[in-house]
């Protein structure tokens, strides 16, 4: 298989990236490495807690269901893909569902996000859409999807696989890569690029945060967004100062 080589995520990077946007993610991958295609458009969160998702992806992979194959019986075997993943996916991942944008039926529901909570899994995105959506706001786990989609299961999905290489809305998800959730979407960060793009987008967020201090005094964004050698200089004598909100040149 040719992709690169899966590095763990570090609890710095993890803390790194749980202070920073998506859309600032997806700008470093642009900007850095040349990525364009990281952004899941079209997903949204089940609920607009504010709270982050970051974690290593285990991928579950759907088909179009069969009849004669995705009856109850079958899926109530504990054989059964979709119900492993649940009990498989790692304390501290998240787990990316291709639904391959089907919404006839449901990618997962309450009681197994419920259950993924519990066994330590950092979020659940789709690019499908999940049932029971009120109980699954109330259980507070992230979760990412297209829009609601309650009817059970079997009724149009077939899982196929575990822990391989996935689209998900479109773009490609090896296991291990990084996705990071808020309020906006889901990025997903090559795991072998996740520490330097955590580090550029942290130390952008905090450019950024600078940029909001001169932004009221009337200072124009040419020379300053993006920034300049000047506006650089200027930025590092505010973190000097302490990132006071009244900082004046």
């Amino acid at each position: 298989m040719n992709h690169a080589t899966r590095v763990p995520l570090s609890e710095a990077t993890r803390a790194l990236l749980l202070q920073t946007s998506t859309s600032t993610i997806a700008n470093a991958l642009l900007s850095r490495h040349g990525l364009r295609n990281v952004f899941l458009l079209g997903l949204r969160p089940v609920s607009n807690s504010g709270e982050r998702m970051v974690g290593e992806a285990y991928t579950l992979r759907f088909i179009p269901s069969r009849e004669d194959i995705d009856t109850m019986r079958n899926y109530q075997r504990d054989d059964n893909p979709h119900r492993r993943a649940i009990e498989e996916c790692p304390s501290g991942a998240v787990l990316v569902i291709d639904a391959g944008g089907n919404l006839r039926a449901s990618s997962a529901g309450d009681i197994m996000v419920a259950r993924l909570q519990q066994r330590g899994v950092r979020g659940i995105v789709t690019d499908g859409g999940f049932r029971d959506t009120p109980s699954i706001s109330r259980i507070g786990l992230p979760a990412f999807q297209r829009e609601n989609a309650p009817p059970a299961t079997p009724i149009a999905l077939h899982p196929l696989s575990l822990n391989e290489p996935v689209g998900c809305a479109g773009v490609a998800i090896y296991p291990g890569d990084v996705i990071v959730g808020d309020d906006e979407g889901v990025v997903a960060i090559p795991s072998h690029l996740a520490d330097d793009v955590a580090q550029a987008a942290h130390a952008q967020t905090l450019y950024e945060q600078f940029v909001e201090t001169q932004i009221p005094r009337d200072r124009p964004i040419f020379g300053l967004f993006p920034g300049t050698e000047q506006s650089q200089a200027d930025f590092e004598r505010w973190v000097a100062a302490g990132r006071p909100n009244d900082f004046t040149l």
